[in-house]
Formats: structure tokens, C-alpha cells, sequence
């Protein structure tokens, strides 16, 4: 899925979803920027897969430029979901850049954060 947006300043915003499977759980892979713009897409393309019946998901920033408060709303939303639906998700990344994100709100220490999708092994 690609999702092209019109920015404020006239510019074209572009984000990526993929989705696959790696180990059993469902990988939605993200590229490009996460924002006010772009967050609502992201959060129904998760949903979607949650309704679907899946229960375990990685999400795979690898790609990813940017997040803001918006795109981390929808990662906590889903976390509560999943949590309560007896799920997991956890996520992939190694830009600096995003991961501060994280660390700033403390979020990491919410999360399970690999480097590389390699890394992920499912919870027993």
C-alpha cells in the first residue's frame, strides 16, 4: 500500500505499508514519515490486520524517516488493543533519529525494540 498525501506546504507526503510474515507473526513494514497526515493510515492498516484475526504483529520501521506525537498515538492505542486482545506487537528499528523518539518518552522501556527484524524471536 502506498499513500500519497498533499502537505500543508504544498509538498507530496509519501508513505509506504507493506505487509508479510516473519516467524509466525504478521510484519506491517513502514517507509517514510508517520505524522498528523499520514498517522490515520497507518493506524487502519493496523487494524485491519487486527481484525483479521491476527494477534501477534511486528512493526518494521527500518524505512521509516520520521515520527511524531501523532504516529507514537497510534502505536500506544494499539498496544492497549493488542494487550487486551492477548496479543503482541513489537518493533523494528535502528534510526537514531526515531529511536530518540522513543527514549525522550520513555516509550522504549514500553516496547520491545529489535534492530533488525532477524533479531525478533516470538514469546514463548
Amino acid at each position: 500500500m502506498s499513500v500519497n498525501t498533499e502537505a500543508a506546504t504544498g509538498g507530496s507526503v509519501s508513505v509506504k505499508i507493506g505487509r508479510g510474515e516473519h516467524c509466525g507473526a504478521q510484519v506491517i513494514s513502514v517507509a517514510g514519515d508517520i505524522d498528523l497526515m499520514t498517522a490515520p493510515d497507518l493506524k487502519a492498516t493496523i487494524y485491519e490486520v487486527l481484525d483479521s484475526g491476527v494477534r501477534d504483529i511486528i512493526l518494521d520501521m527500518s524505512e521509516m524517516d520520521f515520527m511524531d506525537s501523532s504516529g507514537l498515538g497510534v502505536l500506544v492505542s494499539t498496544l492497549r488493543r493488542i494487550r487486551s486482545e492477548g496479543g503482541s506487537i513489537c518493533l523494528v528499528c535502528q534510526r537514531e533519529s526515531v529511536l530518540k523518539v522513543f527514549s525522550l518518552t520513555g516509550l522504549d522501556k514500553v516496547f520491545t525494540i529489535y534492530s533488525c527484524l532477524d533479531d525478533y524471536r516470538p514469546v514463548s
